[in-house]
């Protein structure tokens, strides 16, 4: 499978606004907030706020980006051992809080068509990097589309295209880890 340099792929792809982006979390995403702005809003993502805020993030994804930001779900976090989400917001485990975090960043506006557009070019998989130096192998399923994580574990979307001032997230139903 042909690994493609992701910034290149996706400055092809025109970013339009979209008129109603779903609601995530109970609250309207706005296309005129940032990544940030709206996902402080997101009742379904409250610990990865505070995960953002203790890896020193928040400014990052406030900035102009553009960001493709795959979003873990609180119960994306409870899927972890317990006590692992109390330990990673400690102080001590900032960088791999950020390491974690930033494997859910990619330095680039993908809207689902344009990911299903690559995987299509690449024969059914594109291969992803992140900007924590993850690589993602993405596929998909009708209008599913799925991450394969380097440690071998499916990631699935579960909202698309909701769409930011600085970008897009996706949400998905587990955390994105590193191989480490």
């Amino acid at each position: 499978m042909k690994k493609i340099a992701l910034a290149a792929a996706f400055a092809l792809v025109a970013g339009g606004a979209q008129a109603d982006n779903p609601m995530v979390g109970g609250a309207p995403m706005f296309a005129s907030k940032n990544i940030v702005e709206n996902a402080v809003n997101s009742a379904d993502h409250t610990t990865l706020v505070a995960a953002v805020q203790a890896a020193g993030l928040v400014e990052t994804l406030q900035g102009e980006g553009p960001f493709t930001v795959f979003a873990p779900t609180d119960a994306a976090f409870d899927r972890l051992k317990a006590g692992t989400v109390e330990a990673l917001l400690e102080p001590e485990a900032k960088d791999q809080l950020t390491k974690i975090l930033t494997c859910h960043v990619v330095g680039a506006d993908a809207m689902s068509g344009a990911i299903k557009g690559m995987i299509d070019d690449d024969g059914g998989a594109h291969m992803v990097p992140t900007l924590g130096g993850c690589m993602l192998e993405v596929t998909y399923d009708g209008d599913r589309i799925m991450l394969e994580d380097e440690r071998g574990r499916t990631i699935n979307v579960t909202i698309a295209d909701v769409e930011q001032s600085n970008g897009v997230i996706h949400v998905v139903d587990r955390l994105i880890l590193p191989a480490m």
